[in-house]
């Protein structure tokens, strides 16, 4: 009987393709842009890359893509690297178009998957929650319906009735468009009903006053790695671009005794797609709701500030206010050379805004919370006012909340009940009398 890593299905070989268009618009180095793909595509474990490589293109054929003599040269690589085996799959970093797409795929005799599909693929595979696999679903139908004109080669037949009365039936690609976009609305309302249960949860969590603050940055700049130090949790942090995509919130208490809740979101990615970014705007509404965002970033990429403009651009998508504090967070210092790395430290003592640490070591982290601390009790300490109450003997449960926040400055006891001096906020007010 074979064993059962025999009867595994092997992974599907595939040649990655990042088109360099040489224009202005693009900030990104063409090899550090091909890497980031190759990493994408190991991203998911069912693809095993087989070759990869830049292909300048000057003018981009609007059917096909690549020039003929382009073509020709990648169909002899794609020979190259299969190696006998087969290469099934091309990898294309970068929008093609549902024609050239099917037009690729004719010529070439292997499937074609552009960025925004692998990037769906790969957050198909890893989401846990039944709000991010409800999300996945709804930008995969979104990506999936612009393709319907791939999909179907066959449109002049028809369907829809026997052909006795009228004219032509309906198209096999306007039943597909009507069928996706009817499962489109069964999905959008099964993703209320679980986003209105996660409203709940914020209004239960808005009833105890402790700020939020969000971790943000590009995919693999380690915001896992720095929540797990914080807060002592396990969130799953790999060397891996989206290794995590399900937001993640702990209470941790800063040094000074204030309580915070720490909030892990998903990783931004430079071009993520529109679909993407609209399908997860619920999941990062923590980061609109955040009292300070820290920016982490990868301070040892070669391409750290283009990430950081890439991670900038999504936050304004997301409608993030300016006037939100922000802390950049410049991590990996870990994997800079010791001049580097001391010089980023006093290049952070004499920058507000800015801390160098390392996630993994730990170095540096005492200074990040205590600039958290800062930046909080500047953005949140509201004037506190003075104010008498008289609770019953028997609420101890309000009363030991407001011993809780630190705004008791005395309190009596007597027959009526517990008679209490306040020092306490609006908002601190406010959460008690939604208790």
């Amino acid at each position: 009987m074979a064993e059962p890593s025999e009867t595994r299905e092997r992974p599907t070989r595939a040649y990655v393709i990042h088109p360099d268009l040489g224009n202005s618009r693009t900030r990104r180095s063409p090899e550090l842009a091909l890497e980031e793909a190759v990493a994408l595509a190991h991203a998911l474990p069912a693809i095993e890359v087989a070759g990869a490589e830049v292909a300048r293109l000057r003018n981009p054929d609007p059917g096909m893509l690549f020039s003929k003599g382009k073509r020709e040269e990648i169909g002899q690589h794609l020979k190259a690297a299969a190696e006998g085996e087969g290469a099934e799959l091309v990898l294309i970093d970068g929008p093609v178009t549902p024609v050239q797409q099917r037009n690729l795929e004719k010529e070439w005799g292997v499937k074609i998957l552009d960025r925004t599909g692998l990037i769906l693929e790969i957050f198909a595979d890893r989401a846990q929650t039944r709000e991010g696999v409800l999300q996945v679903e709804l930008a995969a139908l979104a990506y999936q319906r612009t393709r319907l004109v791939r999909a179907w080669t066959h449109l002049e037949r028809q369907r829809g009735g026997l052909g006795f009365v009228g004219g032509p039936g309906e198209t096999q690609i306007e039943a597909d468009r009507r069928a996706i976009d009817e499962q489109v609305v069964r999905l959008r309302r099964q993703l209320e009903r679980v986003v209105k249960t996660r409203e709940l949860h914020r209004k239960a969590r808005a009833k105890v006053p402790y700020p939020i603050v969000a971790l943000v940055g590009y995919t693999n700049a380690g915001k896992s790695t720095l929540f797990n130090k914080l807060t002592g949790a396990e969130v799953l942090a790999q060397d891996q671009l989206f290794a995590t995509l399900d937001p993640t919130m702990r209470q941790m208490v800063l040094p000074g005794g204030r309580r915070v809740i720490l909030s892990d979101t998903v990783g931004f990615i430079s071009d993520l797609p529109h679909e993407l970014v609209a399908a997860f705007r619920a999941t990062l509404e923590e980061v609109l709701a955040a009292d300070l965002i820290l920016h982490v970033r990868d301070i040892s990429h070669p391409e750290t500030e283009e990430q950081a403009g890439d991670v900038g651009e999504i936050l304004d998508s997301l409608g993030v206010e300016e006037d939100v504090p922000l802390i950049e967070v410049w991590n990996k210092i870990d994997a800079l050379s010791p001049e580097t790395r001391a010089a980023l430290r006093r290049t952070d003592a004499r920058t507000e805004g800015v801390q160098a640490i390392s996630a993994l070591s730990g170095e540096g982290l005492d200074d990040l919370l205590a600039a958290v601390e800062a930046r909080l009790a500047e953005a949140l300490d509201e004037p506190r006012r003075e104010a008498e109450l008289v609770l019953p003997h028997s609420d101890g449960r309000r009363r030991a909340w407001l011993h809780e926040q630190g705004v008791v400055a005395a309190e009596e006891v007597a027959e009526e009940g517990v008679r209490l001096r306040l020092r306490w906020t609006d908002r601190q007010r406010a959460a008690f009398e939604g208790l």
